[in-house]
């Protein structure tokens, strides 16, 4: 949450000139905003409108090179998780510190109201194990600007689809993980 899926996502996708989702786009274009949907339905049909986007876009781009950008809680959905087995998953690794400039500026993100940083640190405290558990590559985005990140991401999925072993040193910020 906050920490670039998007913007990273979709240079990433323009780099390798790929087609590009963004889940939480998909579902605002469906259904209307985030924040309208935990407002009237709740949490629980959020997650599964989300669920059901992430299924489509995997569906949709099997046997391709789409970048596909999941909200922050997708991958708590056991089915996402299942997914995503399946798919190579990057993880864009972030702290509290980077993060808060972030949320200051889009206080519209529903599960962070009242003490925004309190409720990242609590959801990404449960979260993160997942992202790990789930990543391929992990991209440390606290320094470097959306095209220098997107352009290290590129490089570290390359040694990743290459097979190249975790102990070959990444550029600066960095680092692979074997699944």
């Amino acid at each position: 949450m906050a920490v670039g899926k998007s913007a990273i996502g979709h240079q990433l996708a323009h780099q390798l000139g790929a087609p590009f989702v963004d889940t939480d786009v998909v579902v605002v274009s469906n259904h209307g905003s985030i924040a309208e949907i935990f407002a009237s339905r709740g949490e629980h049909a959020f997650r599964e409108l989300e669920a059901r986007a992430v299924a489509r876009a995997i569906e949709d781009a099997h046997g391709s090179n789409t970048v596909i950008s999941l909200g922050g809680g997708a991958v708590l959905d056991s089915g996402t998780q299942q997914l995503l087995e399946h798919c190579t998953v990057a993880y864009l690794e972030c702290d509290e510190d980077t993060v808060a400039e972030r949320i200051a500026r889009n206080s519209g993100r529903p599960l962070l109201a009242g003490d925004a940083m309190e409720r990242w640190k609590t959801l990404f405290a449960t979260r993160r194990p997942v992202y790990e558990r789930l990543a391929d590559v992990v991209l440390d985005v606290r320094a470097g600007s959306v095209q220098d990140l997107a352009r290290r991401l590129e490089e570290a999925l390359q040694r990743y689809d290459a097979g190249t072993p975790a102990s070959i040193p990444a550029p600066a910020g960095t680092k692979e993980v074997e699944k």
